[in-house]
């Protein structure tokens, strides 16, 4: 909404004032905008394609079993150690 604003003609200071938002993070939104027209979601960050969020959930579920992974590394670490 307030990158509509400020491509109506407002000037980022005013809007920054009445709203609560520095300037320059108006100013940064606006160019973000301008760039990423058709995959700005104005939540500051761009919609995905269906590949960029298959890679996400793949890298996401690496992250996971790697991390299971290190537990039960730990864990039989232990376990060997007991036995002796």
């Amino acid at each position: 909404m307030l990158v509509e604003l400020m491509l109506s003609g407002q000037r980022a200071e005013d809007l920054g004032k009445e709203y609560g938002v520095h300037p320059a993070s108006i100013r940064s939104w606006k160019r973000t905008y301008l760039s990423n027209r058709e995959s700005f979601t104005g939540s500051g960050t761009p919609s995905l394609t269906p590949e960029q969020k298959e890679i996400k959930a793949l890298k996401k579920q690496l992250r996971n079993a790697e991390i299971e992974r290190d537990i039960l590394k730990k864990a039989v670490s232990i376990f060997s150690k007991s036995d002796n």
